[in-house]
């Protein structure tokens, strides 16, 4: 079945996370449309090469004017609206940068996998292991149906009070009348009569009594809900959205909370609704020590009181400012660029669409600027929060946001005690909202996680840094000033977030022995590994790792960049190993078959660099490791790993070159790891005919890597043989005893299969004795 089919078929809560993922930039629109067509493109693959993202943008582009010719054969004028209008908006987002398109969309399709894989995984977990979050949601799903079940208790009192109250005036009134017209009534049955209106009285009395009981038990209710929300779960989804900003589990449940935060707010509008229904029975009908002119100025105000709170409690910044351009790297903005942010109130009524009118502050609450920079912001920096465009929430999105130094006299230096991208500057948004009706006057206020700003994009990866620390060690969005004094981090705080930014950009994260390598690198080798090992700010991004002449973030950096550039598939299929220490690879290849290989990223790269290192026998059987000249992103960008890998070659002078890889660590032989990623056969076959010629009459070549050895080498070491050679060496002396002869064989190459085997082993046998090397069948 379809992924997108897939989704749709799972529960509301899951859905909320697929919602997320899409916004004007890439509408949800899209996805539905043209699902099938997204689903069948290799986007990861289209994300790293320009020339094939221009033509899958172009290609999406005919896929919509096919949607929109099939809108107009069913005279659907509305959605031909909406197709030609996304068809503007891509072309205005995309004409110029295909591949940022592609990016939006393999990240949005690998985070979809994700969301079916956690629905998975929780489905068969069964309800036994129901998690802490889902336990929290369904008690506060019981306090939020307690509250509206005594507002209907309260409603239905009300009306009874009511009813009641009529009743009495009428009866009052009948016997008023009777004694005035004297129509014959006796003494008795007036006494009746007035025994009967007492007891009503005093009934009336009881039930105006309860409703006033029961109004302020629905407050304190909805008091204490009021207070979970605003002090548990609105700082809680504002942490998971610090979270989900730097890497980690997509920040959902937006829109469940926009559900209780509203249930509170009818909730609160119907208690005043009930308090004005008894001032009106009050103005019919009073008596000393009436509860209703007693307690009704107090529960008025404490409604009002609790309204205001929630309210002003309710504007929050739902997608934190981001550039499109860099969708993964929220919160780092640059001069002169367009960045993103969207705001949402929360207590969704009728009677506020269109009554708030927000306008984006950058650094207001700053005091202190002294050596700080400043900065203005341009564009359109108010929006009226509405709901037709955002699927029903009451919200605003400001789409064309941009930020311009303010320029000083002179040339300008920074001259603060920071460094640029350790800047924090706040952006905040006011609005006002005014029911005079309803008594309601509020100011209402919100705020950005704090962001950095740079000039240049080469300050990315500085800046992300900077917003990694911020969000991992602290929630106060209003410590401007936490660089001037940054905490250490836990490694277990630490390793968590290095993971994730693997495994938000690719499908897989870091695992333990990987990160442990990385905790060697910033702990030290020889200290225990200890989760509450702690790292200073200058260690993670300023000082040299290792003696080095870069920070480990920007090794890190480099390295994800190459990944992202030119290694996902390898990466995502667990091919290679990544990060591992010189000694642990080793340790690792030291028992294995010649030729065992595996791929480690370089340590000595600031742009990031990837080398594969194999083992060999001497003639002793000692083991001998070889690392090949890391490939950077120039090499890998000319031909892919997989290709060097497959056309590898070793070579010594007067010596035939052969490939010395064989096995991907632990076993696995080479072409089945990476046949997957070789050119197809017919491509191979027009590379390798010498007749085959382009349009230029030029032959087509093929890149090869080679290694150069000194000759003095091969007296001593030999190399391993392919996996055809372990196969038929296999056949003729055994499993058990193959590495031993092939640890002394330099080359193996083609027996004829009629020999018999037992001549076969003498040949073998003194081969190893005469130290002779056998190539294509003869002994030299």
């Amino acid at each position: 079945m379809a992924q997108w089919c897939q989704l749709q078929m799972l529960d509301c809560k899951y859905l909320e996370q697929v919602d997320q993922l899409y916004d004007d930039s890439f509408p949800m629109d899209i996805r539905q449309y043209l699902s099938k067509w997204i689903e069948s493109i290799d986007w990861d693959t289209v994300a790293v090469q320009d020339s094939l993202a221009t033509v899958r943008f172009h290609d999406l582009l005919a896929q919509l004017d096919d949607q929109h010719s099939r809108f107009a054969l069913e005279n659907n004028f509305l959605l031909q609206h909406n197709i030609r209008k996304i068809k503007r908006n891509l072309q205005d987002r995309f004409q110029e940068d295909p591949v940022h398109m592609a990016m939006i969309i393999s990240r949005n399709l690998k985070e979809e996998e994700k969301i079916l894989a956690n629905a998975k995984s929780a489905e068969q977990e069964g309800d036994g292991t129901v998690s802490a979050m889902v336990v929290e949601k369904q008690k506060l799903d019981n306090k939020v149906k307690e509250m509206k079940d005594r507002v209907q208790t309260v409603d239905q009192n009300i009306k009874n009070v009511e009813d009641l109250q009529d009743e009495y005036d009428f009866k009052i009134n009948t016997l008023k009348n009777r004694e005035n017209e004297m129509n014959g009534m006796t003494q008795k049955e007036l006494e009746k009569e007035k025994m009967l209106i007492g007891r009503m009285c005093f009934e009336l009395k009881a039930k105006r009594q309860d409703v006033v009981i029961r109004l302020t038990d629905l407050l304190n209710v909805t008091q204490a809900l009021l207070s979970d929300l605003i002090s548990e779960e609105l700082p809680e989804w504002k942490q998971r959205q610090q979270i989900a900003c730097i890497g980690g589990p997509p920040n959902a449940c937006v829109d469940q909370l926009q559900n209780w935060f509203t249930a509170v707010a009818e909730s609160l509008q119907q208690v005043r609704q009930h308090l004005k229904k008894l001032q009106e029975l009050e103005q019919k009908f009073t008596y000393e020590s009436d509860p209703i002119t007693q307690k009704k100025a107090f529960l008025e105000a404490r409604a009002l009181e609790l309204l205001k709170n929630l309210l002003s409690n309710s504007l929050v910044v739902e997608r934190q400012p981001c550039m499109p351009t860099h969708p993964q790297r929220p919160l780092v903005l640059k001069t002169g660029v367009q960045f993103t942010v969207k705001l949402r109130f929360l207590v969704k009524l009728h009677e506020f669409n269109y009554q708030l009118k927000v306008k984006a502050v950058f650094d207001k609450d700053v005091t202190e600027k002294k050596g700080f920079r400043k900065f203005n912001i341009l564009g359109t920096n108010t929006k009226v929060m509405n709901m037709e465009e955002s699927n029903g929430s009451l919200a605003a999105e400001f789409r064309h946001l941009q930020l311009k130094e303010q320029k000083v006299a002179g040339n300008r230096t920074n001259e603060g005690p920071l460094i640029v991208t350790e800047e924090l500057h706040s952006l905040s948004f006011e609005s006002e909202l005014q029911l005079n009706q309803s008594g309601l006057d509020i100011k209402l206020e919100a705020m950005s996680l704090p962001v950095v700003v740079i000039s240049n994009v080469c300050q990315l990866p500085s800046g992300w840094a900077s917003i990694l620390w911020y969000n991992m060690l602290t929630t106060e969005p209003k410590n401007l000033k936490f660089f001037l004094s940054p905490p250490p981090a836990k490694w277990c705080q630490l390793s968590e977030v290095l993971s994730w930014q693997f495994s938000s950009v690719t499908k897989r994260g870091l695992n333990q022995e990987q990160l442990n390598m990385l905790a060697d690198k910033l702990l030290g080798a020889k200290a225990q590994r200890n989760p509450e090992g702690l790292i200073p700010w200058t260690k993670f991004c300023k000082q040299s790792a290792n003696e080095k002449t870069f920070p480990f973030w920007l090794w890190i950096e480099g390295i994800l960049d190459l990944i992202k550039r030119h290694l996902l598939p390898l990466w995502n299929d667990g091919s290679i190993m990544g990060f591992i220490s010189k000694e642990r690879e080793k340790a690792l290849l030291s028992d294995k078959c010649p030729g065992t290989f595996l791929l480690r990223f370089s340590e000595s790269s600031r742009e990031g660099a990837i080398t594969f290192t194999w083992i060999e026998h001497d003639v002793h059987a000692k083991p001998l490791f070889h690392s090949v000249e890391p490939y950077t992103k120039k090499e890998l960008g000319a031909v892919s790993l997989p290709d060097i890998i497959r056309t590898y070659k070793v070579m010594a002078a007067e010596n035939i070159p052969e490939n010395p890889l064989r096995f991907l660590y632990p076993n696995i032989p080479k072409d089945k790891a990476f046949g997957k990623y070789y050119p197809k056969p017919t491509e191979t076959l027009e590379l390798m005919d010498v007749e085959n010629t382009d349009k230029s009459g030029y032959m087509k070549t093929e890149l090869i890597s080679v290694s150069e050895v000194h000759p003095s080498r091969l007296q001593d070491n030999m190399l391993p043989m392919s996996p055809d050679d372990y196969k038929v060496l296999e056949h003729y002396v055994g499993p058990r005893d193959i590495d031993a002869v092939a640890s002394n064989l330099i080359g193996f190459g083609q027996f004829d299969i009629q020999v018999d085997a037992a001549l076969i082993c003498c040949v073998c046998s003194a081969a190893v004795q005469h130290n002779c090397i056998l190539i294509k069948g003869t002994f030299h």
